[in-house]
């Protein structure tokens, strides 16, 4: 049976599917509400067009699958299955800082606690995660002085002559040595340990007070009076978990940076309303598979505080360090976001690492604050607080709400800002000096001398529109501001980022050198396009016009991230994603985006303020921006035929818009 007739043969419950490839490996595990549905849309026609999605379907020969009751059992199960078989097509959570748990060892014959990072199944009871790291072992210390439960590495499956250091400074019950103690008395020790590490000091204080009733009933007054102490430790921790409590709740808070293929993930701790500790997580070539239909939506019956207004990601900064807010979406063209987050789907991903990272664990805080919302965050939300009330014994509820206004919103910012830091740390910050990467550049780019001065052209329009272009300049180590330039486009009309590359090298050079008659000042080192072959062609061609020859130039571009030096096009150079000269290329050409970006922006709220459109009868405000979102300009607005404008105003109106244009 081929593949495609086993997936006609798949049910149509909820469950968990496998892809494998032809060496039986598990090369991506998913989870579907309709596993045939689910399974079959992989070969639709569309899904193809996506790089990833196409190469897993040509490598899969198989597909087994696992049959759940429900959506939420569909969800632990494929957590597990990605944890346990790691399959590459999958998101998986890299973690460069592990926090400590503390480790009750209830399999021994005389338990013991640790302090350790690994959580292991070897029928011990793991508490945690602690943050800051040093709790962990503040609480063990507690646990020695108090319970006198050790965490030696003495072989207690024997006898020894004499006990250690430990048994004689009252931090141990000397288990080691006979007769010291009994193993009654050493489990209502562990009993009581266990309690308090549950958090369960009512319980814990109520036994205790029960014993030392008895103790003094029988006249065992020491033994009383270590009751009375380890109660009065008991309730003064418990105040303090009091205050805390009333200071503010638990939450985990996520903020991200995605750039370049590569991204930073901060996790913000908060406890007891203040922050305890940040996290970072680094991911370099994400899988671009989704794990979700691609057309799927958020789910729409959100509550009001996790998805106020339109949710998009909140917690991203892009490479200039601008938030990526519906607004700055709207400011860049197609071309651009797609180029910012290429197959990146945040929904996605955070859905893939709230999973791995809390499912299975032996603590959830009460709010988790993502930037994002994704399809199955309430089934998500249900099985976490499932598992949190069977841990607590009592009614808990895990929210994972998406704040779009207020303070919780801030915090998501917030993250987001120290995700680009750790990014800048990760991949920009951490390079040679600045001498070293000049040589490095020279030497990749086969300049003729040490580069100290860098122009970089870069081309904004949307469908046509308002057409403008940029140059930065990058001298001596350092972007020189003042020396930036604005080019409105003149000669070229419609969509033609070739010519309009043309135009303004032609431009600026042709000015460049009227003015080294006088001030005799040089060309720049390298002239660096944002874009591919065609444009770097076109500034060739400018440059040939002005008889301007062996000047170094060179294009990047954008996906790929492959440089192109005009002489050598086809001998492109693919620097390592690490490298410092590919680093401040990127930073120069995102410069240059984002300086042309901003002066597009200004142009079009320019022309919108004087919108041809407002001079029609019947057409007013929000009738114009409707029009200028939905078709981008108005020049497109204007080549729109009636059938076309009726799908946005009324039949009447679009009439009036075509007959006024027409004329």
């Amino acid at each position: 049976m081929d593949l495609l007739q086993k997936i006609r043969t798949i049910p149509t419950e909820p469950g968990v599917y496998l892809y494998k490839n032809a060496e039986g490996e598990v090369i991506y595990v998913g989870k579907a509400k309709n596993l045939r549905s689910r399974v079959a849309s992989y070969f639709h026609e569309g899904r193809w067009e996506d790089a990833k999605t196409g190469t897993l379907v040509r490598e899969a020969v198989d597909v087994d699958y696992i049959v759940v009751a429900n959506n939420k059992e569909a969800l632990a199960l494929e957590n597990n299955l990605i944890k346990q078989r790691k399959p590459r097509f999958n998101i998986l959570l890299r973690d460069d800082k592990t926090y400590p748990y503390v480790k009750l060892t209830l399999g021994e014959r005389w338990p013991r606690v640790y302090v350790t990072r690994r959580l292991r199944k070897d029928g011990s009871e793991y508490y945690g995660p602690y943050f800051p790291a040093n709790l962990a072992y503040r609480i063990v210390d507690l646990i020695h002085r108090n319970f006198l439960i050790p965490s030696c590495k003495v072989d207690l499956t024997r006898f020894h002559p004499r006990p250690c250091l430990q048994y004689y400074i009252k931090r141990c019950l000397g288990p080691c040595v006979k007769d010291l103690t009994t193993p009654e008395i050493y489990q209502e020790a562990v009993r009581d340990v266990k309690l308090f590490l549950e958090g369960r000091p009512t319980d814990l204080s109520r036994s205790l007070r029960m014993r030392m009733e008895q103790a003094a009933a029988a006249q065992e007054y020491e033994r009383a009076a270590r009751y009375r102490d380890l109660i009065s430790t008991v309730e003064q921790l418990q105040e303090r978990q009091r205050i805390a409590a009333a200071e503010g709740d638990d939450a985990d808070v996520f903020g991200y940076h995605y750039e370049n293929g590569m991204l930073a993930v901060n996790l913000f701790h908060m406890r007891g309303g203040k922050m305890v500790d940040r996290r970072e997580f680094f991911w370099e070539d994400l899988p671009e598979l989704t794990t979700e239909d691609r057309g799927s939506e958020p789910s729409s019956n959100c509550h009001p505080e996790r998805s106020e207004g339109p949710v998009h990601p909140a917690g991203s900064v892009d490479a200039t360090g601008d938030s990526i807010g519906p607004s700055a979406r709207k400011e860049r063209g197609p071309q651009d976001d797609k180029g910012l987050a290429g197959n990146f789907h945040p929904g996605e991903f955070f859905s893939a690492l709230l999973k791995q990272l809390y499912i299975g664990q032996p603590y959830v805080p009460r709010n988790l604050y993502s930037p994002v919302d994704f399809e199955d965050r309430e089934e998500l939300e249900d099985l976490l607080s499932e598992q949190e009330a069977d841990r607590s014994a009592r009614p808990t509820r895990v929210h994972i709400l998406v704040p779009q206004r207020g303070d919780k919103r801030s915090l998501i910012d917030l993250a987001g800002n120290n995700a680009k830091q750790s990014y800048d740390q990760r991949f920009r910050i951490l390079k040679p000096n600045a001498r070293k990467i000049q040589e490095e550049l020279q030497d990749a780019l086969s300049l003729p001398e040490l580069p100290k001065r860098i122009e970089c052209f870069d081309i904004s329009h949307i469908q046509g529109a308002e057409t403008v272009a940029s140059m930065v300049v990058w001298e001596d180590g350092r972007m020189k501001k003042s020396d930036y330039r604005k080019f409105i486009i003149r000669s070229v009309e419609g969509v033609d980022d070739f010519a309009s590359m043309r135009e303004v090298v032609t431009r600026r050079y042709k000015r460049v050198l009227q003015e080294n008659e006088k001030d005799k000042k040089p060309m720049p080192s390298l002239v660096l396009i944002d874009g591919g072959l065609g444009q770097l062609h076109a500034a060739a061609e400018a440059l040939e016009s002005l008889e301007i020859i062996n000047q170094p130039l060179a294009a990047i571009a954008k996906r790929e991230e492959i440089l192109y030096v005009y002489g050598q096009e086809k001998d492109p150079i693919a620097l390592d994603h690490h490298s410092p000269v590919l680093h401040l290329i990127q930073l120069i050409r995102d410069e240059a985006h984002r300086f042309a970006v901003t002066f597009h922006r200004k142009r079009r709220q320019m022309r919108d303020r004087s919108t041809e459109l407002l001079e029609i009868p019947g057409v007013g405000t929000s009738t114009t921006r409707r029009l200028l979102e939905h078709f981008g300009s108005l020049q497109a607005v204007k080549q729109a035929d009636a059938a076309a404008l009726s799908a946005v105003v009324t039949r009447s109106q679009a009439e009036a818009i075509h007959n006024h244009f027409r004329k």
